[in-house]
Parts: C-alpha cells; sequence; structure tokens
C-alpha cells in the first residue's frame, strides 16, 4: 500500500469520492435522501487528503478540513468494497490522524449516520467518542457525530 498526500483536486481523489457518493445512495435510499448534505461535501474545500494505493491502483481515501484553530473535520472516508476488511480504514486513519496533527490540530471531529455501521465501528475501534452535534449538523437529529483527540 501506498500513501498519497493531496488535495480535493486530485483525479483518483475524485472518482474514489464519487464512488463513496453512490455508496452512501445505496445505504441511505438515493441521492433525494440525502441531498442536505451534499453542500457539506464540496471537494473545492479540501485542501488535506490522502489516496490509498494497492499496486498502483486507487482503493481508498480520506481527508479533512479545518474547523477552528484546533479542530478539523473528517471528510470524505472511503474504502472500495473489494478491499474492505482488510484493515485498511485503520492505516488510512492513522495517516490522516498524524497528518492532522502535523497541521497543528488537537482535535478531529466528523460526522456519520447509523446506517453506516461499519464506519462507526471503525471510529469507536480507533477512539472516537459520539459528541453532540456540531455546526450545521445541530439541527440534524439524524446525524451523529464523534470527536478524537490527537
Amino acid at each position: 500500500m501506498e500513501f498519497i498526500y493531496t488535495d480535493g483536486s486530485n483525479p483518483d481523489f475524485i472518482e474514489l469520492c464519487r464512488g463513496l457518493d453512490d455508496f452512501l445512495n445505496d445505504v441511505s435510499g438515493g441521492e433525494e435522501k440525502r441531498s442536505k448534505y451534499i453542500q457539506y461535501n464540496m471537494l473545492k474545500d479540501i485542501n488535506d487528503a490522502i489516496v490509498v494505493y494497492h499496486k498502483n491502483l486507487p482503493i481508498g481515501c480520506a481527508s479533512f478540513k479545518k474547523y477552528d484553530s484546533l479542530t478539523a473535520e473528517v471528510k470524505r472516508v472511503f474504502i472500495k468494497e473489494e478491499f474492505r476488511g482488510r484493515g485498511i480504514s485503520k492505516f488510512l486513519m492513522a495517516e490522516l490522524e498524524k497528518h492532522a496533527k502535523i497541521k497543528g490540530y488537537k482535535y478531529l471531529i466528523l460526522e456519520t449516520g447509523e446506517p453506516l455501521v461499519n464506519a462507526m465501528a471503525l471510529y469507536r475501534s480507533i477512539g472516537y467518542e459520539i459528541t453532540p452535534n456540531y455546526g450545521k449538523y445541530a439541527d440534524m437529529p439524524e446525524s451523529i457525530c464523534m470527536k478524537k483527540g490527537l
């Protein structure tokens, strides 16, 4: 596996995010059911992203963006289906956390939801804890927000 640090304009990152959107549409019952979230996942706002490669093929991604001076928000975490269950997401999140710490952040926050059982299990297993919904998710009871100190 190889981890490449990039940003939201990287073509492989963009393609992986399309795969993530397709997956989220399947899980949630279609794009219209998650339409209010789309505005919060614009790739132009992503300056820090990681793409995971296996034999030169992009297989996963994760990113973060500034939330405030101490906190970054985790965005667009995805592993292609055929590569899931191998622990890659834990390595990816460790790289993302290391990169956020180097950038000076003290905390990472993220938003997820109950249908994303595997994602929630991953986040819990690496130390994220449920926190009150923040910012744009404060009035979205179907959202579950999590936080981790770095």
